[in-house]
């Protein structure tokens, strides 16, 4: 008897010892992918990044000297001002490191290593609400929003979804199975600018419920700024969980169909369990894995997703900063949105990961 709760620690050690081994794997496995992503980013805006760091540098070297008119005034000829103003910004560039080229191993380095610090630099055109034109605070300034919107939205999605999808999977054939089937065909058959357009149209325009625009017309500083931003963003909100329930209460009734089917679930159907402890407790936790793997991707999927929604709806986001970035070719702000939007997701694949093996403790000893 002794030899027992020896048996019994070391299986939970190889245990803890497995799950280990698997958060570590996926860890650097994520991180490889990062670094991946960051390089493919630099080295596809690398020339014209150059280009505009080093013109950077030389608004911010004059800005400097005409602060200071001493400076241009101790110079007789405007040909020595102008020599000491180049001498200047090859100081400045080379202080820098842009006298290199931007493929050079140290560039693409110091760049990496400033990304991921969050150095993401100065936009070259666009700025915060609070007129801030570094990048970091414009970031920082639209994710919130951007996760608000959508995380909430994906939440009210997969729960109504989940309900619905495992009700429909015990009653296959019924009226709610196929309406809700339909419903899933038809809404995932429209795109949502075009949808979008249309509630603005009857909600905004016809009936007047809610405004057209859903960025607060007040201030950020405003203490009643958090109420309006919550009432501007009912519209997008009812259309992105309008959009979207359907579809995912159709993908969990099929991943529970051939649960339904298993000879478990007939054994507790035999045995006089009643229908709804079976569907929601027995069927929905064995389908957990491939619900949860879905719940994660579609959370990232929604913040990577959001620049047509937000553009649509004029959402103070991050799709919306993503998009102007893009209109106005700012690439440091393009830049570091790839670089957080990119991070957002891996966290959700590896939160995904953890869940799968927690559920499904197979997937831990198969890698």
């Amino acid at each position: 008897m002794g030899k027992i709760p020896i048996v019994i620690n070391q299986f939970f050690f190889l245990k803890l010892l497995g799950m280990k081994k698997y958060v570590v794997t996926r860890m650097a496995t994520m991180f490889g992918v990062l670094m991946i992503t960051l390089l493919i980013t630099i080295a596809l805006v690398g020339s014209n990044m150059d280009t505009i760091l080093k013109q950077g540098v030389v608004f911010q070297i004059r800005a400097e000297i005409t602060e200071n008119p001493e400076i241009a005034q101790s110079f007789s000829s405007v040909v020595e001002f102008e020599g000491f103003v180049q001498s200047q910004i090859e100081q400045r560039i080379k202080i820098l490191g842009l006298d290199e080229p931007w493929y050079s191993p140290q560039r693409i380095g110091l760049t990496m290593y400033k990304i991921m610090l969050l150095d993401f630099g100065n936009a070259t055109f666009l700025t915060s609400d609070k007129g801030s034109s570094d990048v970091r605070d414009i970031l920082f300034e639209k994710l919130p929003r951007t996760v608000l919107l959508f995380t909430t939205a994906t939440i009210i999605i997969s729960i109504i979804g989940i309900f619905l999808g495992a009700f429909s999977s015990s009653k296959i054939g019924s009226t709610v199975d196929k309406i809700t089937s339909s419903f899933a065909i038809i809404s995932s058959s429209f795109p949502v600018w075009w949808i979008g357009m249309l509630m603005i149209f009857l909600f905004a325009f016809t009936y007047q419920i809610f405004p057209a625009r859903a960025t607060p017309d007040i201030p950020a500083s405003d203490p009643e700024y958090v109420g309006s931003l919550l009432y501007h963003m009912t519209l997008p909100l009812i259309t992105i969980v309008m959009i979207g329930f359907g579809s995912w209460a159709y993908l969990v009734r099929n991943f529970m169909v051939g649960i339904m089917q298993e000879d478990f679930i007939i054994a507790k159907k035999t045995i006089g369990i009643k229908q709804k402890r079976i569907t929601y407790t027995h069927a929905l936790k064995n389908a957990a894995p491939p619900i949860v793997t879905i719940l994660a991707l579609s959370m990232s999927g929604s913040l990577g997703g959001a620049i047509i929604t937000e553009a649509v709806f004029d959402w103070p986001g991050m799709g919306r900063l993503y998009f102007e970035a893009i209109t106005v070719m700012d690439l440091p702000v393009i830049i570091g949105a790839t670089y957080l939007l990119t991070v957002f997701f891996l966290i959700s694949i590896f939160i995904a990961d953890l869940l799968y093996g927690y559920f499904d403790p197979r997937i831990k000893t198969e890698r």
